[in-house]
């Protein structure tokens, strides 16, 4: 039996709805109760951020419990291109002010300097964001130090995009300027 292009179209709608639809129940859809690996039911939480007035980022961070470390998934839209900020998760899970500052410093429960991955730094100091050509992020960090649950919970913190790159050096934040854009962590 032969099936005709419609047949075949009509297969490949009906397979692309079941996916969906999986996706959309948390069976392994992209960002849907899979950490990194494909690790199905590990604790999870999702920062929308909201733009700093001037603003045209959007875009969301998840984070992934991995058990001894976390994955943060940050998908941001809306940026300049090819340019770099600082991203750092924030010791309070509060954006009401114009300017972010209510989300407080860096999450630091270590009480450790500020600094790049490779030298002691923040729970919250995270690498800085790279945009591509269309001003869009799509990475995954590895961060140690926290948790989504447990000791040191980000669950409730504040996660903030900064307007200039982290430079890992000056105290106590990085010299990355102002906050454009913030979220608070929640558990999904």
């Amino acid at each position: 039996m032969k099936v005709s292009s419609l047949g075949k179209v009509a297969g490949l709608a009906v397979a692309a709805a079941v996916l969906a639809g999986c996706a959309s129940q948390g069976h392994g859809g992209p960002g849907e109760g899979m950490g990194h690996g494909g690790m199905m039911n590990m604790p999870s939480a999702m920062a929308p951020l909201t733009p700093a007035t001037g603003q045209t980022v959007s875009g969301s961070v998840m984070f992934h419990d991995m058990g001894g470390h976390v994955m943060a998934h940050a998908r941001l839209f809306g940026l300049k291109p090819n340019a770099e900020y600082g991203f750092h998760v924030h010791e309070k899970g509060d954006c009401s002010a114009p300017d972010f500052t209510s989300a407080g410093g860096h999450y630091n429960p270590g009480n450790q300097p500020h600094g790049g991955q490779d030298a002691p730094h923040h729970a919250g100091d995270m690498p800085n964001l790279r945009t591509d050509a269309s001003g869009n992020v799509d990475v995954r960090i590895m961060l140690q130090g926290v948790s989504v649950g447990g000791a040191n919970d980000v669950v409730g913190r504040g996660v903030v995009l900064h307007a200039n790159p982290d430079d890992y050096r000056s105290q106590p934040a990085g010299n990355s300027g102002p906050r454009i854009a913030c979220g608070v962590i929640a558990k999904r």
